[in-house]
């Protein structure tokens, strides 16, 4: 039996999947919807890794924990809640893992736990997050929750973690996170940026999780990204999908830092999230490229999906969902 924490959400939903696939008992937390295509796949449990207790009851006949619950923002108003459910939530898990005598647990970070480097270098696993190489409030509280894994190894608990640069799959919100993109695209979004960064299918981030689950391997984290892509090309690629015109507007540095700010003014009068940040822009326009290297070697017989062929099977299950 395993638990899957954050099992709502993109990976958590593919997660399920696979592991039901697989033929293996779940267990998921959900606070209040539950996603249609994995409502008959788990044993849902109202719950919150915020309430110890709830956390202590669940993980009876649990062996394993996929720690997949957190949340993402990039707006400054959130940052007390940032490292609640980022940092607090996971150190709930750890200690409930620990109590609880769990065999292994398989932690969800991210790339923005990594840092960013110069132009030019590629990011692994051996960058070292600091003040000085991150760029967001997010990244900060990734880091900070990797810490709280760590601590439980030290005191006995076996653990991995993956850090998936950005997630791409069909049963996410589009109207959240990384699936947003689609959402934007979609709508008739006309900017782009030439900005880089890495992208993965939530499909292969699930079975990189139950690989290093089923493995021998613990104190160990691993970057999950399948391909190094410009924005602009991932846009375009979404764009032809759909079969939608492709962003033709390109944002340049003057311009990011007009938009944020015009974000930002409107945010303080409305009191709505921005819909782009400082972080968001500088993000947008940076070069950064990941290796997934250490994990190949771990598991050769590993192999990605085609980027491509992601977005196509996204666009089509999209398309299909979001008729009008």
């Amino acid at each position: 039996m395993v638990l899957v924490t954050g099992g709502t959400g993109l990976l958590g939903t593919h997660l399920i999947c696979e592991l039901h696939k697989q033929g293996v008992a779940v267990k998921a937390i959900y606070r209040s919807h539950i996603p249609i295509e994995v409502k008959d796949k788990a044993t849902w449990i109202p719950g919150d890794i915020l309430d110890v207790t709830a956390l202590e009851e669940v993980l009876q006949d649990v062996n394993q924990v996929y720690h997949c619950a957190g949340f993402v923002s990039f707006a400054p108003q959130d940052k007390a809640m940032l490292h609640k459910i980022n940092i607090e939530g996971t150190a709930n898990i750890v200690n409930a893992c620990l109590d609880a005598g769990i065999d292994k647990l398989v932690h969800v970070s991210s790339v923005a736990a990594l840092g960013r480097l110069h132009i030019g270098d590629t990011i692994d696993e051996k960058m070292q997050w600091s003040e000085k190489t991150s760029n967001s409030e997010y990244g900060k509280t990734k880091f900070l929750a990797e810490m709280e894994v760590w601590r439980g190894v030290g005191e006995g608990l076996n653990a991995a973690i993956v850090n998936p640069s950005i997630i791409i799959g069909e049963y996410g919100d589009w109207e959240k996170g990384s699936m947003a993109i689609f959402k934007k695209v979609h709508s008739g979004f006309k900017w782009y940026s030439t900005g880089s960064t890495g992208f993965v299918d939530a499909a292969d981030v699930a079975r990189a999780m139950t690989m290093l689950m089923n493995s021998s391997i613990t104190a160990q984290r691993y970057v999950v990204s399948a391909e190094n892509m410009v924005y602009r090309d991932m846009f375009w690629m979404i764009a032809d999908a759909f079969g939608m015109a492709r962003p033709n507007k390109q944002v340049t540095p003057m311009v990011a830092a007009l938009v944020w700010r015009l974000e930002k003014l409107r945010s303080m009068f409305t009191g709505k999230r921005p819909l782009i940040t400082k972080e968001t822009t500088k993000t947008a326009l940076a070069p950064v490229s990941f290796s997934s290297a250490k994990l190949m070697e771990a598991f050769p017989q590993f192999a990605f999906t085609p980027i491509r062929q992601s977005v196509q099977r996204i666009c089509s299950y999209l398309k299909e969902v979001h008729k009008h």
